[in-house]
């Protein structure tokens, strides 16, 4: 059985980054899943929108301070989810932007992405991966990026946010060998959501083609299938919006 295919409302999920343009509308299509029993929404701030879900809670979560993610999933208690999805990321700011050239890496900014992209997501999975249910299949994803692949990179530029996402694709990958033993049914994955008409790619739409640019609502969807159709043997592997696995 794929894992949203039940009706028993019987899955807890957790969503990491639940006010942000995918993070806010893969939760309010799952809301409408007759599979889901509770979704635990963390995010720095709370969403008035997301209120008005009944089987919702909303927790504060700040992934720059391990201490802050650590209370939050020991708040869990006996909780068992059946999925965490980590859906934030960073690729600019106030103070940078991708770096067009080497000449442009800096220091404060390249830690920054690298907070945001690679170790926020494994100190989720250190604390939280305690308290999934080890009864039934369980997946743990995290938005990856296709530039984060190595042998796809043929523009380079965008040091920080290229080495970030394949870092983190490396530490997904040692995260499903690891968890082998500790949660035999636990599928580990990266997905690549798409260009999407967020916060995060606006400033470098111009060229994208308007079919590929999708809305947050049509990348959620996207993605959603491809967690459901996550097998045993996906595990450790990185995912495109589509289904069709990327390289390393």
């Amino acid at each position: 059985m794929q894992l949203f295919d039940r009706e028993d409302n019987a899955l807890n999920l957790a969503v990491i980054g639940a006010t942000g343009g995918i993070g806010h509308s893969l939760i309010q299509q799952l809301a409408g899943m007759p599979a889901i029993g509770h979704i635990y929404a963390y995010s720095r701030t709370p969403s008035a929108t997301l209120c008005k879900i009944a089987h919702l809670s909303q927790m504060s979560l700040d992934y720059r301070h391990e201490s802050s993610i650590a209370e939050a999933a020991a708040a869990l208690a006996d909780v068992r989810l059946d999925a965490i999805i980590v859906a934030t990321g960073v690729l600019h700011g106030q103070q940078f932007k991708p770096e067009k050239s080497i000449r442009n890496l800096q220091p404060d900014s390249f830690d920054e992405v690298f907070l945001l992209n690679t170790l926020g997501p494994m100190l989720i999975a250190k604390h939280f991966l305690p308290y999934m249910n080890k009864s039934r299949r369980t997946v743990f994803t995290a938005l990856s990026a296709r530039v984060g692949s190595i042998s796809d990179n043929r523009l380079g530029g965008w040091y920080s946010y290229r080495a970030s996402k394949a870092a983190l694709n490396m530490m997904l990958k040692c995260l499903a060998i690891e968890s082998r033993m500790r949660y035999p049914d636990l599928i580990v994955a990266g997905l690549h959501p798409g260009t999407v008409n967020t916060a995060l790619s606006q400033p470098f739409q111009k060229n994208v083609p308007a079919e590929k640019l999708f809305t947050a609502a049509q990348s959620a969807q996207h993605l959603l299938t491809v967690i459901n159709n996550l097998q045993s043997d996906d595990s450790g592997k990185v995912f495109a919006w589509d289904g069709q696995e990327i390289l390393a």
